[in-house]
């Protein structure tokens, strides 16, 4: 039996934001398909075994239980000493950029893919409303890194693993990689550290697949 266990799905951004973690810091790992797309994280036998939220990723660790992928990605690099901040001022940075991500990156971003690709009946003003909020948190990424390496200091961080979650799945959101050169440039040093899979790669779907 693995050391670690996440429940998770490929199609999830915030699940594989845990699940590169995992990779990333060699862990021994291993996955639990969570049928989202048919409902099993919104099943009482779910939310009373598994996660009480209804969400997916949840991260098992002996008798540890954690969702949120900020606060399974802190778990983490606490047990592993990896993708931390150097120093004090580092640590708000990281902090900051990953409350950032839940809250504005990953949070319109997500909605967005979700309406677009799964939900094709959605109001188009629904859709455009979350697609110029999406819009405006990439921009503010860009910006920041247009003389870095990574968001919060010159190695990555937990933040830097926050925030791409639901960028790798960027081309299902109808964005190209050309108009956002800094980011880019970006998820590609990201991809260069060993361990690095696409999420479709990495983790486990079944008949909900996209």
């Amino acid at each position: 039996m693995s050391e670690y266990k996440l429940f998770c799905f490929k199609e999830s951004g915030n699940a594989y934001k845990a699940g590169l973690m995992l990779e990333l810091c060699g862990a021994d790992w291993q996955a639990e398909w969570v049928d989202f797309f048919n409902g099993a994280t919104r099943t009482d036998d779910y939310k009373e075994s598994v996660n009480e939220m209804g969400e997916a990723p949840v991260l098992i660790h002996g008798d540890v239980k954690l969702s949120q992928s900020g606060v399974i990605l802190q778990y983490l690099s606490d047990r592993f000493d990896r993708f931390g901040p150097r120093d004090e001022a580092e640590k708000y940075e990281v902090l900051r950029w990953t409350l950032f991500d839940n809250h504005k990156l990953t949070s319109y971003t997500g909605t967005y893919r979700f309406l677009s690709r799964w939900a094709p009946s959605a109001d188009q003003a629904v859709k455009d409303f979350f697609h110029a909020r999406m819009i405006g948190a990439w921009t503010v990424l860009e910006k920041r890194l247009e003389d870095r390496s990574f968001v919060a200091g010159s190695e990555p961080t937990i933040a830097d693993i926050s925030l791409c979650g639901y960028l790798f799945f960027r081309d299902e959101v109808g964005e190209d990689a050309a108009d956002w050169p800094n980011t880019t440039a970006w998820l590609e040093r990201i991809k260069a550290l060993p361990g690095w899979s696409h999420p479709y790669d990495l983790l486990p779907g079944g008949p909900g697949d996209a």
